[in-house]
């Protein structure tokens, strides 16, 4: 696979103690790193442009993550660990880097990695920004503030909820602009409606690299006896972000240091949301998935809260965070609205 890259990003494969992958590179060699870690469905190319914005001092790091892009085919995402493997890659690639210490930027899966990296390696972030991640307490399958299960095995959550047409156009590559193409779906939820991104076909191409199977996208899935009737697997990050396999976020509260969080957000997202558009139960009350058994047992999940409530708790024990919300956004403000995104962002890391 080749995806093209802009003027001024440089690509190298690097083999680090754990996965072989493709690392983009922006800045002078001797700045201070900033490394990028992409959501699910992407590659580092979404970080381009984000990438060539920084400030002159500031080194740009963007990867594949395992099961995506150029990544070792072979490697796969033990789910569960749930975040584990994924936060473990990036220490290996801080490590060949000679890194004891960067800003740490994720974007909606890819800021799940970094709840996870932050309580497993904190001296190592000087500064973490989160733009529109996942919620502390995975992707479906809970409800409340504070997680609370919708059934005992989680159902609603993992690799069985990915639409089943969905993935085999990935791997076909698939360019069209039809309903439910990875086109489609970039262009109606990654961004709100109307904005199209200069690169989109590169874009697309960098969407098509999702290695899929059912060890990597959407993963493996189980039968529940619950709405609606299937459970996370095994393997893969759709089931490694559900919240049968996270690891507990309790333990952000008592690591030391605790660095400065910058959480922005896109105001009309609708992949994470209170009211997300790829939330199980939020599709059963708005009956479009069959069984629904009603908002009092099985409410949407309240995905932005649950993280306002997490951060805030993380205030209350000793750390620092701040909210900023993009309007006329959706899932991807870095893309949609560069201009405020990179001001908040330059000064922050500054």
């Amino acid at each position: 696979m080749s995806i093209p890259v802009m003027d001024g990003i440089t690509s190298e494969m690097i083999t680090t103690d754990r996965i072989t992958t493709r690392v983009l590179f922006s800045g002078a060699e001797n700045g201070e790193p900033v490394i990028f870690v992409h959501g699910n469905v992407s590659t580092a190319t979404f970080w381009e442009e984000t990438m060539l914005a920084l400030p002159d001092g500031f080194r740009g790091i963007a990867y594949d993550q395992r099961g995506y892009g150029d990544a070792e085919l072979d490697k796969k995402i033990d789910a569960t660990r749930g975040m584990g493997d994924l936060s473990d890659d990036l220490k290996a690639l801080m490590d060949k880097l000679d890194y004891k210490q960067a800003h740490l930027i994720g974007h909606s899966a890819g800021g799940s990695v970094l709840w996870r990296f932050v309580m497993d390696n904190p001296a190592m972030c000087k500064t973490v920004t989160m733009v529109n991640p996942g919620s502390p307490f995975g992707f479906g399958g809970t409800k409340g503030l504070h997680g609370e299960p919708l059934s005992e095995d989680f159902a609603g959550s993992g690799g069985g909820t990915v639409n089943p047409t969905f993935p085999p156009m990935l791997q076909a590559g698939e360019m069209g602009d039809a309903q439910g193409t990875p086109r489609w779906t970039m262009n109606t939820f990654y961004f709100k409606p109307g904005f199209q991104s200069p690169r989109e076909d590169i874009l697309v191409q960098s969407m098509n690299a999702t290695h899929v199977g059912a060890q990597d996208y959407p993963g493996d899935s189980l039968s529940s006896a619950n709405f609606p009737m299937v459970a996370a697997g095994n393997f893969g990050m759709v089931n490694a972000l559900s919240p049968r396999h996270l690891q507990s976020i309790e333990g952000l509260y008592t690591i030391d240091p605790k660095p400065a969080i910058l959480w922005v957000r896109g105001a009309e997202d609708q992949i994470v949301s209170d009211a997300s558009m790829f939330d199980m139960a939020n599709l059963g009350k708005l009956g479009f998935v069959p069984g629904y058994p009603g908002e009092d047992s099985h409410p949407p999940q309240p995905m932005v809260s649950q993280t306002r409530d997490v951060l805030t708790k993380y205030a209350s024990t000793g750390g620092l965070f701040r909210e900023v919300v993009i309007d006329d956004a959706g899932h991807t403000p870095y893309l949609e609205k560069p201009d405020e995104f990179n001001q908040v962002f330059h000064a922050f890391i500054s």
